[in-house]
């Protein structure tokens, strides 16, 4: 059986790390940058110095800046771009033309500001119905590319196809489930980043583990209910890429978000910190979507709304833990 050639579109630490470990079980493996100097760079250092460093990449996967080149006849091609990126990068696909037979999977975490959609919808407005597939979970780059167990779960409707991509990424340490349930699956491993800049945001006012504690579990109510309403199930939530996914994200010292959230309580601007991240934080055009998703399908979201206002209206994070405080006495669910 011929091995699938493989092209992953977005040369971050997450991208980075997926086109190394298929690389590693003999797939061929192409990784595609939107910039042709860093990827140059890439290719001559053969380390992601800036999205992942101290890791070194194989010199046989193949790094380009091409996209008609990253596309041209691959089997399955992964999509590793930031949310609000993904649209026009597909925009381009589509003039370019993509392999109507191939087989199309998304990592990325977030949902579009401009239309409230998730990625795999956007894949599907651009590039029409693909054998399409979502991977969420626990996932920091850094762990995995240092072989630490890890674990992860692929969904589509599409029972052969999510079985088929658990047998390509399935490694002696990284483990993958799959379930059906695309929604919940990147719902939850798209709000996750909203309430990691909240765990933030308590780290760096001081507060304890009884505060972060709080803000998972009532966080991952927000998510349930948003997700239950927009057509999830509940129990997806509960899984790896719901609170397994958050629990990471609002712990991990790799946690771009958790370490926005920090700065943002210690006085910084939105501005000034994102100037001075290499990496995209992906909760902060999500608190904006989630907070426009949860009015527009009546889902009462505290912790979420208190964020965006913190982001995008000047709050100050200390009054949002007030006001979070002493809202009315409610049943816990």
């Amino acid at each position: 059986m011929k091995k699938p050639d493989i092209s992953v579109l977005g040369d971050g630490g997450w991208g980075t790390t997926l086109a190394i470990l298929l690389y590693n079980k003999g797939l061929p493996v192409t990784l595609w940058g939107a910039f042709e100097d860093y990827s140059r760079e890439i290719n001559r250092t053969r380390v992601n110095k800036r999205f992942l460093p101290g890791i070194r990449i194989p010199s046989g996967i193949i790094i380009t800046s091409n996209l008609k080149v990253a596309l041209s006849g691959k089997d399955i091609i992964i999509f590793a771009i930031p949310s609000q990126y993904m649209r026009g990068v597909l925009k381009k696909i589509k003039k370019i033309g993509h392999p109507p037979k191939a087989i199309y999977l998304s990592v990325t975490k977030g949902i579009e500001i401009a239309s409230l959609k998730r990625m795999s919808e956007i894949i599907k407005d651009e590039l029409g119905n693909l054998k399409l597939a979502v991977l969420s979970g626990p996932t920091i780059a850094h762990e995995l590319a240092k072989r630490l167990p890890t674990t992860a779960v692929i969904s589509s409707r599409d029972k052969p196809l999510r079985k088929y991509l658990q047998n390509i990424f399935m490694t002696d340490t990284f483990r993958i489930y799959t379930n059906d349930d695309t929604v919940g699956v990147e719902l939850g491993g798209s709000l996750k980043n909203v309430i990691a800049i909240a765990c933030g945001i308590s780290d760096g006012l001081g507060f304890g583990t009884n505060t972060k504690a709080a803000l998972l579990s009532r966080g991952l109510c927000e998510i349930s209910r948003l997700g239950e309403a927009m057509g999830a199930k509940k129990k997806t939530f509960s899984g790896l890429s719901g609170l397994g996914d958050l629990v990471t994200t609002c712990i991990s010292p790799y946690s771009r978000n958790k370490f926005l959230g920090e700065q943002i309580a210690k006085g910084k601007t939105l501005h000034k910190i994102k100037s001075h991240m290499q990496m995209v934080a992906e909760g902060v055009p999500t608190a904006k979507s989630a907070y426009e998703l949860s009015r527009k399908y009546k889902v009462d979201m505290p912790i979420i709304k208190e964020i965006y206002l913190v982001l995008y209206k000047n709050k100050k994070p200390r009054k949002a833990v007030e006001y979070l405080m002493a809202r009315e006495r409610k049943e816990e669910y």
